[in-house]
């Protein structure tokens, strides 16, 4: 089981990314390991799993990370956020 807990910059992400024009929705009580956001931007879906600068995966986290068959974008600042969704854009 997860501590279904936000880091603390979480709510800047999810504002950061509204603001940039992208829908989010808080994944972060689904717990088992999920990642915390799902993020929706041109298209296409995000999944991002919210750390600190110094924050780790849980074992539940690294768990779900592992068994995942598609992408999960850890992310720490807005920017990687952002930097993200515009490389993807770029393909």
């Amino acid at each position: 089981m997860s501590a279904k807990r936000t880091d603390s910059n979480q709510s800047s992400i999810v504002a950061g990314l509204r603001q940039f024009g992208a829908t989010v929705v808080d994944l972060h009580t689904v717990g088992h390991g999920c990642p915390d956001i799902g993020v929706g931007f041109r298209g296409k879906t995000y999944l991002f799993e919210v750390k600190t600068a110094d924050g780790r995966l849980t074992p539940d986290e690294q768990k779900f990370h592992n068994e995942w068959r598609g992408i999960i974008y850890t992310v720490r600042t807005i920017e990687q956020a952002i930097q993200i969704l515009c490389d993807d854009c770029e393909e």
